[in-house]
């Protein structure tokens, strides 16, 4: 493998290469430095080596018989900052996990937001309800025991602040966006682990996916904290993220399937009240 001249062209044997490699379980990091000591541009190099990848993961979980591979929000955490601008913001990155992808942010929101939503949502709670994938209606679910509200997407001024602040930290149209969902769980209420996306075997699920496509990103907001208890955990990789107020952890899911390793819940309160805002993100305009 070498490489000469001031234009670089991506052949197929490079491609090929890159994918052996790959498969003899070389670091992404000895890869690239194999290919610049050859005469590769950097940039060049990690673009090659992302594309190539990206397609080779792809094809090998279609042959495995997993659903495509869809677009996700993302954060703009090329460079690994410590704070992302939202337009009328600054936000916090206090983690990240790139399998599965979560984003753990700080101060997204503030305390007097936090306590407007707690506000304007107590008047309208009822028991939660979680879509129904059998019918694509809504049903009560035992696995779900906290009380909730919808509002509308834009329906307030604080709304849409939340909102256009949420668009700009994951790189999501707002349109794409299901309407923010406060929750309120007491002492003893939890969710049990389970999936944001809406299961292709479903008989409901085509019902579901004309409203906007399937669900590709999950943001949870913490409004209020309880004393003990009602994290939100990633059973999976053992993962467990606090209920700090004004804090939020981020999630995305390129394909609705367990191999995004994005199951998830909310943990039993144990002591006090948890308030959260959840926000569900689609592929297309949600309507």
């Amino acid at each position: 493998m070498s490489t000469t001249g001031s234009t670089q062209q991506v052949t197929p044997e490079l491609r090929r290469w890159i994918v052996e490699q790959a498969e003899a379980g070389h670091s992404a990091d000895s890869v690239l430095k194999a290919m610049m000591a050859s005469g590769w541009n950097e940039d060049v190099a990690i673009d090659a080596m992302e594309e190539t990848l990206r397609g080779h993961l792809e094809r090998r979980a279609l042959a495995q018989g997993l659903p495509p591979a869809l677009p996700v929000p993302e954060p703009s955490l090329e460079e690994s900052p410590l704070y992302l601008d939202t337009g009328d913001r600054q936000v916090a990155v206090l983690q990240t996990m790139a399998s599965p992808r979560v984003v753990v942010f700080g101060s997204l929101l503030s305390d007097q937001e936090c306590e407007e939503l707690i506000a304007l949502a107590t008047p309208r709670l009822a028991r939660s309800l979680t879509v129904a994938t059998k019918t694509g209606g809504e049903e009560v679910n035992a696995d779900r025991t906290s009380n909730g509200m919808f509002f509308q997407r834009g329906e307030n001024e604080l709304v849409r602040r939340i909102e256009r602040r949420i668009a700009r930290l994951v790189n999501w149209p707002e349109e794409n966006g299901e309407g923010l969902q406060i929750l309120q769980y007491g002492p003893g209420a939890e969710y049990k682990p389970h999936y944001d996306y809406f299961d292709p075997a479903e008989p409901g699920t085509p019902t579901i996916l004309r409203r906007g496509g399937q669900r590709v990103g999950t943001l949870v907001m913490y409004l209020g904290e309880p004393e003990k208890g009602g994290g939100t955990v990633f059973p999976d990789v053992h993962l467990e993220v606090a209920p700090k107020r004004g804090n939020a952890v981020f999630f995305s899911y390129e394909r609705p399937h367990p191999s995004t390793r994005t199951l998830h819940g909310g943990a039993p309160v144990l002591q006090g009240m948890k308030w959260i805002a959840t926000k569900w993100l689609r592929e297309r305009r949600f309507e």
